[in-house]
């Protein structure tokens, strides 16, 4: 019935200390995928390895440089000597301060040192000059970003080369600086971005710390403003979209990371405004379907760590936009019903806007599905929705369009669904200060009363006619018109003695 679009390390530390940086590196990647999830905004990342997090570790701050500073250190860069790998490090360094960076592509010849350094045959210079780069990318300062990009057809050239630390730090760099500008991202794209991701991700597919850069830095790209026009049928058209449903797949021994990325990628293309039709073909429903299948199993078996929730909500957006798509699920499989019922409940308390999320997708599932509407019957799902109706925050609202669902498939349908106690929950709902909510329980009111007399009369002895009686003569609008229609065309012995008492009355 209702279908509803979207809403869019060396050990000079203790190995305390190396523990406690990684639990701060997770704990940073969780809340920059939570930002994306509340905001969907693009965001900077930090790559960092063992080593470099000790050596943080020992430092208290970054200070920064002056000018001439500056130019002594490249100066020393450019003298060679077995110490530049050296220097190119403590350059990388002071380049994670904001005014260092800056003064740093205003010095002469400062990006070209850099990039003849990342283009050398010493791979352990390369490496670093990547960092420096790495740690430029993170400047929110337009012209940084806009200096950065005479490196950008080195930094594509290392994402089909041997060194997987190297291609990581290329994609986490890339990824960082397209969202700087559209001066950026068009010359990015100018130089083959979409097909270096393309080509990187077939023949890394197996290397997941590199299938998740590839996903930040794909999903960067597809949070443009213009992606729809000028990025996403480039990436539609590179075959990366079969390698990008193949990761939202999770590896229980790596973690989460490759398939939120890569689930993001898909929800930026489902919600492009663009013909699905070719993402569902190529599996992408099917796939969310199954992958929630499994995750809704983990959920009901008292999974909630880890970040899964990270997981879930771009999935039931892709799933839920796939479905106003045109997209069908087999209804003959409940797993998924079960699974969004699982996730409505586990989530309804530490995460009250993904328990809406879960209940907007089965609200899409079941809207012209006789199949599923009946599923969720003989699963004894519907008490489960009914007891949502007393939760704000839109929770209630969804609840009500997806019980509305059910109840207009006919009799069979509203007899079981005032079996389950649905009547009650109603007469609590008309009382609600929320308009919305007066009006939906309204609509679904009617539906159950049209259905079968059995629920009249039900209705009845619930004492629910006065709360219509007292909607149409204390509310305006839309909820005064309905509750009249129910009265006079279900109830005609109450409307009729409400209008012999006015007669009387006069």
């Amino acid at each position: 019935m209702w279908r509803l679009k979207t809403l869019r390390h060396k050990a000079s530390g203790s190995a305390i200390n190396l523990e406690e940086f990684k639990h701060k590196r997770r704990e940073f990647e969780k809340t920059l995928r939570q930002a994306r999830r509340d905001r969907q905004l693009v965001s900077k990342r930090l790559l960092q390895d063992e080593e470099e997090e000790e050596e943080d570790s020992m430092e208290t701050g970054s200070i920064p440089l002056s000018p001439e500073q500056v130019r002594e250190m490249i100066r020393g860069v450019l003298s060679g000597g077995e110490e530049k790998a050296t220097r190119l490090a403590s350059l990388r360094k002071a380049l994670r301060n904001p005014e260092s960076q800056l003064a740093f592509i205003k010095c002469e010849n400062s990006m070209h040192m850099l990039i003849g350094q990342l283009s050398s045959h010493n791979a352990q210079c390369q490496l670093e000059a990547a960092r420096c780069l790495h740690a430029l990318s993170q400047s929110t300062h337009p012209s940084v970003g806009q200096a950065c990009l005479p490196a950008g057809p080195y930094l594509l050239t290392y994402l089909s080369g041997q060194s997987t630390k190297l291609t990581e730090l290329s994609l986490y760099t890339l990824g960082n600086l397209c969202p700087d500008s559209a001066v950026v991202r068009e010359k990015l794209l100018a130089q083959g971005i979409v097909p270096a991701l393309a080509n990187c991700i077939h023949n890394q597919r197996y290397n997941l710390a590199v299938v998740e850069a590839v996903g930040f830095t794909l999903s960067q790209l597809l949070q443009a403003k213009d992606a729809t026009e000028k990025i996403t049928p480039a990436v539609m058209a590179s075959g990366i979209v079969p390698h990008v449903i193949s990761g939202l797949t999770p590896d229980p021994e790596f973690g989460y990371g490759p398939a939120i990325e890569c689930t993001w990628c898909l929800h930026y293309l489902v919600s492009s405004n663009l013909d699905n039709s070719m993402l569902i073909a190529q599996g992408a429903l099917s796939q969310c379907s199954a992958v929630l299948i499994t995750l809704g199993g983990a959920v009901a078996q008292g999974n909630l760590e880890g970040g899964l929730e990270l997981l879930i909500w771009p999935l039931l957006r892709c799933l839920g936009n796939l479905l106003v798509s045109g997209g069908d699920v087999m209804p003959e499989d409940t797993r998924l019903l079960a699974a969004l019922c699982v996730f409505s409940q586990a989530y309804l308390h530490p995460h009250p806007a993904l328990c809406r999320e879960s209940l907007w997708a089965l609200n899409n599932l079941t809207a012209g599905s006789s199949g599923f509407c009946s599923g969720l019957l003989l699963l004894n799902m519907a008490p489960i929705l009914i007891q949502f109706l007393s939760f704000s925050k839109g929770m209630n609202l969804m609840a009500l369009r997806v019980l509305g669902n059910i109840a207009h498939h006919g009799t069979e349908y509203s007899v079981g669904l005032t079996q389950a106690g649905l009547l009650t929950a109603l007469c609590a709902t008309l009382k609600m200060a929320e308009p919305e909510v007066v009006t939906l329980s309204l609509d679904v009111l009617y539906m159950l009363v049209s259905s079968s007399p059995q629920v009249v009369e039900e209705f009845t002895r619930l004492n629910g006619v006065p709360l219509l009686e007292a909607i149409q003569y204390n509310s305006e609008g839309e909820q005064r018109v309905r509750a009249t229609y129910i009265l006079h065309h279900h109830f005609p012995s109450f409307s009729e003695g409400e209008s012999l008492s006015s007669y009387q009355d006069q």
